[in-house]
């Protein structure tokens, strides 16, 4: 039964909250033509019945953005300060008010919190980790829902795998076809890492390539993108010797080639490799993508207003795809999880980079992904989610994952942690759950990283505990949870 927290017991004999399990049809991957678009759009391969769940946010979404914080903010220093505690504990930033009426952010989320009435924040993110709790492990649960029993000394997995279970993102471009020529599902500005430990987390895993996110990594300064103009993208992009009515012969010029081998006919039709290559086809010669990359269509003021750095101007082009189709964007926090320099990983130095460095970005960027999305209606029907992999400890200058911590440093702490949540269904001005004096436990309504990623599916129309197959053809759920129905309306 799907339990949705913060309803009353008599609620769940709703008939349209009762969960089902489908199995899923797996058909394998065709590589046939050998096209990297076509592989690509191969998701939109048979998919299995449906389920109806209905209840609060049921199939509301459309699209997502995930804001991924990767690196561990701290939120405390954020948006969970806390007051009359040891020095150690409390944030050396000044608390501010908020337009929700008690609730407090610090200095360094100014914008952030005179819009905070337009999205749900969940001060309550709380998991017992696997193992030691670094960044490698942590993305992969947050990402998967799934934890993995392969965890090295220093809390890092091994590379991405075949085996791997799939970025949620892939499941829902399964289950979601696009229905426009447009990337369905695309990761940017970098890769989910810590150390050379790339991607994890950020693949189809057993889907296979076919649901693997169009990566988008442009070269150039982590931090710096006031010359970047335009993002062209080779597979998008149409060559000047190559005209689109040029392509479309090659396209005819294969029809007559299958006319004459039945055969081969055959097999196209039983993979509906003729679908993909149209489509294929079609996403490259509309223009439809390569249009939504095109940053400089935008006004001066609103490519300030994002920020003129690469966190800022990927927030705007995740707006745009999402526009002109695209099912689920991430955004990557654009440094690795365990640098330094506008990381998140504040283990030195807390107090100088993250109010001069990742604060500031943050604010700008993610204040105006919302109000911009919300003033263009998109957030009727798009997520948009900003989390990390943890929060930091309580205390500074103590260590909690193994690692080194000045006075000036908070460690990895999974224990508690915020997660901000808008558009498609959740609540607005809603403040869900609540930490301890220090901000060290949730003291109402935990939520786990498998939950939040279970209420995504819900707002998507997907029961969380549908049944996929894995490498070894064995049946798994999506994820191992229920969604927080208290999140949606």
């Amino acid at each position: 039964m799907l339990s949705f927290k913060g309803f009353k017991a008599k609620d769940l004999c709703d008939p349209h909250l009762r969960a089902t399990r489908r199995t899923f049809l797996r058909v394998g991957g065709c590589g046939m033509l050998g096209l990297s678009l076509p592989t690509l759009l191969q998701l939109q391969q048979t998919r299995g019945e449906e389920t109806s769940l209905g209840g609060p946010g049921w199939g509301k979404a459309k699209s997502i953005i995930l804001v991924y914080l990767q690196g561990g903010p701290s939120h405390l220093d954020l948006w969970d300060p806390k007051q009359n505690v040891p020095d150690n504990v409390k944030s050396i930033f000044k608390p501010i008010s908020t337009k929700i009426p008690g609730v407090q952010f610090t200095e360094n989320l100014p914008k952030l919190s005179q819009v905070n009435d337009r999205f749900t924040m969940i001060r309550s993110m709380s998991y017992t980790p696997n193992g030691l709790f670094n960044h490698t492990a942590a993305i992969y649960q947050m990402m998967t829902g799934y934890t993995t029993d392969k965890v090295s000394p220093s809390g890092q997995l091994e590379p991405p795998s075949p085996k791997d279970f799939p970025n949620f993102g892939s499941n829902i471009v399964k289950m979601r076809p696009v229905d426009e020529p447009m990337l369905p599902f695309v990761m940017l500005p970098r890769p989910l890492q810590e150390s050379n430990v790339i991607g994890k987390g950020g693949t189809a895993g057993f889907l296979g390539k076919s649901y693997d996110p169009y990566t988008l990594y442009p070269a150039g300064d982590d931090m710096d993108m006031n010359k970047m103009d335009r993002i062209l993208i080779d597979d998008l992009r149409l060559r000047p010797e190559v005209f689109s009515v040029r392509l479309q012969r090659r396209a005819k010029l294969r029809e007559l080639l299958n006319a004459q081998m039945p055969e081969i006919n055959k097999a196209v039709e039983s993979f509906e490799l003729d679908q993909y290559y149209d489509q294929a086809l079609s996403l490259i010669v509309s223009g439809r993508a390569r249009d939504a990359f095109d940053l400089s269509a935008e006004s001066d003021a609103t490519r300030d207003a994002y920020g003129r750095n690469t966190f800022g101007q990927s927030c705007l082009l995740a707006r745009r795809l999402v526009e002109a189709g695209t099912r689920v964007v991430e955004v990557v926090w654009p440094k690795v999880a365990n640098s330094d320099n506008h990381s998140w990983d504040h283990h030195t130095g807390l107090s100088k980079r993250m109010k001069d460095q990742s604060a500031p970005m943050l604010d700008s960027g993610l204040t105006t992904l919302i109000t911009d999305m919300d003033a263009r209606g998109l957030l009727e029907d798009t997520l948009v989610i900003a989390v990390g992999e943890f929060g930091r400890s309580p205390q500074r200058g103590v260590s909690t994952s193994g690692n080194n911590n000045s006075d000036d440093g908070r460690d990895h702490w999974p224990y508690c942690y915020t997660a901000v949540m808008a558009g498609a269904g959740s609540k607005r001005g809603y403040v869900h759950g609540k930490s301890d004096k220090t901000a060290s436990a949730p003291l109402e309504d935990p939520v786990h990283p498998a939950e939040l990623l279970a209420t995504i599916y819900h707002s998507f129309g997907i029961d969380p505990a549908t049944i996929v197959y894995n490498h070894l053809n064995q049946p798994r759920e999506l994820v191992k949870a229920d969604a927080v129905g208290a999140l949606l309306t």
